[in-house]
C-alpha cells in the first residue's frame, strides 16, 4: 500500500522533461494532467486531514496470460489494480469495476469521482484494473511487435474475465453479488463490450464518453471542435471560430514564406528545433490543433490549462502585451501555446517528425512514457481515429492530411494503410459500431465533446440507454464534483444514479428469485 503521495505522482510528472512531439501526444498528456490534477487534488485534502482520517487504497496485483487464447503458451504478465473496501458492505455487496484504458492507473481512479463517490448508497467494493501494456502492467520483454500481438481490446476483455474471476476469489465476493463496469473514452469502450461480450459475468455498465464505432478518418472531431468554439453557452463566438481561422492562416502564411517569417514563428513559438522540413511544418500545425481541440474536448474542468472560454479570450484579445504589429488572432494563440506549455511543465514544442518516429519506435518500456507506443499500435491495429482537418468549414490547417498520419503505421510498425483501414472495419464488425445490442448499459455523453459523435447518444432500446449533457466535455461525469458544476451536470449524474438504483434493484430482485 502506498503511502506518499510523492510516489503516486512521480511516474506521470516525469513527462515534463520531455517536449511535446505527435498531435494525439499533446492531447494524451493533457489528459493525463487533468486525470492527476484531479486524484491528487482530492487524495492531498483527505491526506491533510492525517492518515487515520483516511481509508488508503490498497494496491494488488494479479497473475494474468500474457496470451488468454492459446492454453499452450505459459507466459504471464503482472496485471496492477487497485481497491477502496472502506464502503463495502460485505460479500454480498455490490462490486464497482473501474476499467483503465491508454495510460496508467492510480489510487484515484478508486477515490475519487464516480464509481467512487457512487459506492457509499449501496456499500459497493470498488476496484479498478490497469490495462495491459500501459501503467505499470507492462509484460516483460519491452514492447517490440511479437509482444504487442498481445495488446488489443479483445485481451483487455480477457482480462477483465480473468480479473472478475481472481477477485471474487481473493474478496470472498459473493456469486450473487451485481459487478458493474465503469470506464471513461476507450475503457468506456471496454465497459459496454464486457458487458456485450460477458453478460454472465458483468451484470451492468456505465460507458462514459465511449467512442465504440472505430473510424479511419476522424474529420468529425473538427466538427464538433468548430462547433463547441462558436457555442456562448461555454463562452464560445462565432468571431472566436473566425479568430482561430485567422490565427492559423498566420501560421501558414509565415510557414510558406521561410526565411525570417519562418525564424521568428519558431522563436515565438517556443520550437525545439528547425521547421525548415514540411513534414515538421506538418507536426506543428497538427500540434496546434491539439492545442485548440484538447480546450474543447477537457473544457471546464478542473486542472485544465486552458477552457473555451479562456481560449477565446486570448485570440479575440491578442493575449495581452506583445508586439501590437502582430495580428491579434495569432499573439492569442502564441498565449495560448505558452499556458499549455508551462501547464505541462514542457521546455518546447518539438516538431521533429524524424523525432517522433524516434521515440514511437523504442521498444523499451520509458518510465516517464505515457504508453504513446502503445497507443498507436492500437489506432494501427484497431481504432484509427486519426483526426483531420478536410472540410471548408474547419478552422485549422488542412495538415497533417490522413496519409501523413496512416504513415506512422507503416515507419513504425510496417503496417499498411489498407490493413489499418482493414482492422477498423473489422473492429466495427466484432463489436458493432454505434449499435453494439448491449442490454442494460448506459451510455453517458456531453455534446461539447469531440467524441461523443463515435458513441452512443440516443437510446437504442429499453435497457439500452443514453445520457447526453449539454455543454458537458470529455468524461465530464466522471470528474469529481465541485460547486461550480452546472446544473445540466448535476442532472446528468443523478440520472445516473438513478440507473444504478433500477439496476440493483433488478439485481436484488433476481437473487431473492433464485433463492439467494
Amino acid at each position: 500500500m502506498a503511502t506518499r503521495p510523492a510516489l503516486w505522482l512521480g511516474p506521470v510528472l516525469l513527462v515534463s522533461l520531455w517536449g511535446i512531439s505527435a498531435p494525439s501526444s499533446l492531447l494524451r498528456r493533457l489528459s493525463e494532467h487533468i486525470q492527476w490534477f484531479q486524484e491528487s487534488s482530492g487524495l492531498g485534502l483527505d491526506l491533510d486531514m492525517g492518515l487515520g482520517a483516511v481509508t488508503l487504497p490498497k494496491v494488488g496485483w494479479l497473475v494474468q496470460p500474457l496470451d488468454p487464447f492459446n492454453a499452450s503458451n505459459r507466459q504471464s504478465f503482472l496485471q496492477r489494480y487497485w481497491v477502496n473496501d472502506q464502503h463495502w458492505a460485505g460479500q454480498d455487496g455490490p462490486v464497482f469495476l473501474h476499467l483503465g484504458g491508454e495510460g496508467s492507473v492510480g489510487p484515484g481512479s478508486v477515490m475519487r469521482g464516480h464509481p467512487a463517490t457512487l459506492a457509499p448508497a449501496w456499500g459497493a467494493l470498488v476496484i479498478s484494473l490497469e490495462h495491459r501494456f500501459y501503467g505499470l502492467s507492462i509484460p516483460a520483454g519491452g514492447l517490440d511487435m511479437a509482444q504487442l500481438r498481445f495488446l488489443s481490446s479483445r485481451h483487455a476483455l480477457a482480462d477483465v474475465v480473468s480479473a472478475r474471476l481472481a477477485l471474487s476469489r481473493l474478496f470472498n465476493v459473493s456469486s450473487s453479488s451485481p459487478w458493474i463496469c465503469f470506464g471513461g473514452s476507450y475503457a468506456g469502450s471496454l465497459a459496454a463490450w464486457a458487458r456485450l461480450k460477458f453478460p454472465h459475468l458483468i451484470f451492468a455498465s456505465v460507458a462514459s464518453s465511449a467512442p465504440v464505432r472505430a473510424v479511419l478518418d476522424f474529420s468529425e472531431y473538427n466538427d464538433v471542435v468548430s462547433r463547441s468554439l462558436m457555442s456562448t453557452a461555454i463562452g464560445g463566438s462565432l468571431e472566436c471560430r473566425e479568430a482561430v481561422s485567422a490565427a492559423f492562416e498566420e501560421v501558414e502564411r509565415r510557414l510558406r514564406a521561410g526565411g525570417a517569417a519562418q525564424a521568428a514563428l519558431q522563436a515565438e513559438l517556443g520550437a525545439c528545433g528547425s521547421l525548415g522540413l514540411e513534414e515538421d511544418q506538418a507536426e506543428l500545425l497538427g500540434a496546434l490543433q491539439a492545442l485548440v481541440g484538447g480546450a474543447v474536448q477537457y473544457d471546464g474542468q478542473a486542472g485544465t490549462p486552458l477552457s473555451v472560454r479562456q481560449l477565446c479570450g486570448l485570440l479575440l484579445g491578442g493575449g495581452g502585451g506583445g508586439n501590437r504589429s502582430h495580428p491579434t488572432p495569432y499573439r492569442g494563440l502564441r498565449r495560448a501555446v505558452q499556458i499549455i506549455m508551462h501547464s505541462l511543465g514542457q521546455r518546447c514544442l518539438s516538431f521533429s517528425r524524424a523525432e517522433t518516429v524516434a521515440q514511437l519506435r523504442a521498444t523499451e518500456p520509458q518510465v516517464s512514457s505515457v504508453g504513446d507506443r502503445q497507443w498507436l499500435y492500437q489506432t494501427c491495429t484497431e481504432f484509427g481515429f486519426y483526426v483531420t482537418c478536410e472540410d471548408a468549414k474547419c478552422p485549422f490547417s488542412q495538415l497533417p492530411a490522413l496519409p501523413s498520419q496512416l504513415d506512422l503505421c507503416e515507419k513504425v510498425f510496417g503496417l499498411s494503410a489498407s490493413s489499418v483501414a482493414q482492422a477498423v472495419a473489422q473492429t466495427n464488425s466484432y463489436y458493432g459500431g454505434q449499435t453494439p445490442g448491449a442490454t442494460q448499459v448506459l451510455f453517458v455523453n456531453g455534446d461539447t465533446d469531440p467524441w461523443h459523435v463515435l458513441s452512443v447518444t440516443q437510446a437504442l432500446g429499453p435497457s439500452e440507454s443514453a445520457l447526453l449533457i449539454p455543454n458537458a466535455s470529455h468524461c465530464l461525469d466522471m470528474a469529481p464534483e465541485r460547486p461550480s458544476d452546472s446544473s445540466s451536470l448535476r442532472l446528468g449524474r443523478r440520472n445516473i444514479f438513478q440507473q444504478l438504483q433500477t439496476w440493483l434493484r433488478l439485481a436484488k430482485e433476481s437473487q431473492v428469485r433464485v433463492g439467494v
